[in-house]
């Protein structure tokens, strides 16, 4: 098969977990370039021992390499400031954008969800972790049952919280609870983020709640969660549900996010994601989860475009 050359921007612990997934995983992929901004970067000191072309000089670097022209993706994962300048440059050029920062240019993707409805588009924006591993989840209730309301709550070890995450972490709650609703179905969203100190780390957990109907059969939501959990876990092997599925009946004069009543069933569904190790520590699932959807993300691309050939 021959593979698809991409760039991947961004020489940092999400950036480099990216070179080790493609190479190590994709049979769609090679990456041929790096781009970073710092000349003494982990990140490209490993890519140029893997072969890689890398430059120090950003975006502009990459402008200047020969082996640009022939780059069908750019795998951003950089910041949302960096991110303008990226797609614009990509834009100009005709390459897809694979977005991993909070920039939101282009559509929420999620990969078992939505990312074929959005196949003619050139940016695609990867949510939040919080969002790539619950949303999931609050779509598998709303294809069988509507959903009033779903709240999530991403619990990642604090270790792996680099200080952009730390800055974000207002814009990572409102991008996964717009989230929610866009992607995932819910007629309302909540997120909440925690960073958890605990020594030794522990691995993300993720917990959904999902308000619907009293008439819902249980049988048919467990069974629906079940399966999309099983198609996530099939570009992301430490994610798993840490038990059943419940169900409560919930009754309530008033509910602040519905500013209304409710009578219905609250579905709890309670996650955990372990990272694949490829270059990041196991604990950090909430990073392996985001670089995972993302290599999945721009192979389905590859794929619906015609770009891949046997």
């Amino acid at each position: 098969m021959s593979r698809v050359p991409v760039a991947i921007i961004g020489s940092g612990n999400i950036g480099t977990d990216l070179l080790f997934k493609i190479k190590r995983q994709s049979s769609t992929l090679t990456a041929t370039a790096m781009v970073g901004v710092d000349p003494a970067s982990d990140g490209l000191a490993r890519a140029g021992r893997l072969g890689l072309a890398t430059t120090a000089d950003g975006i502009d670097g990459l402008l200047a390499m020969p082996e640009f022209d022939a780059v069908r993706v750019l795998l951003d994962a950089t910041s949302a400031g960096a991110h303008a300048r990226h797609a614009d440059v990509a834009r100009e050029h005709g390459k897809l954008v694979v977005d991993l920062t909070p920039a939101a240019v282009g559509p929420y993707v999620v990969p078992v969800v939505n990312l074929d409805r959005h196949r003619a588009e050139p940016n695609l924006n990867m949510v939040t972790c919080g969002g790539q591993a619950t949303i999931p989840v609050v779509a598998a209730v709303s294809r069988v049952a509507p959903v009033a309301y779903a709240e999530i709550v991403a619990s990642i070890a604090s270790r792996s919280a680099g200080p952009g995450t730390r800055a974000n972490i207002d814009e990572f709650t409102e991008t996964t609870a717009r989230a929610i609703e866009s992607v995932g179905g819910a007629r309302h969203g909540k997120a909440v983020i925690v960073l958890n100190p605990a020594d030794p780390p522990i691995v993300m957990r993720d917990t959904v709640y999902c308000f619907v109907d009293g008439a819902t059969s249980p049988d048919e939501v467990t069974r629906s969660v079940e399966a999309m959990v099983d198609e996530v876990r099939g570009y992301v092997p430490g994610y798993r549900l840490k038990q059943r599925v419940q169900f409560d009946r919930v009754v309530v004069d008033y509910l602040p996010a519905l500013d209304a009543g409710f009578d219905g069933l609250r579905v709890s569904v309670f996650l955990e994601v372990t990272g694949a190790g490829h270059y990041l520590p196991a604990y950090a699932g909430n990073l392996d989860i985001m670089t995972a959807a993302a290599v999945r993300t721009a192979e389905r691309m590859c794929e619906l475009r015609g770009w891949v050939s046997q």
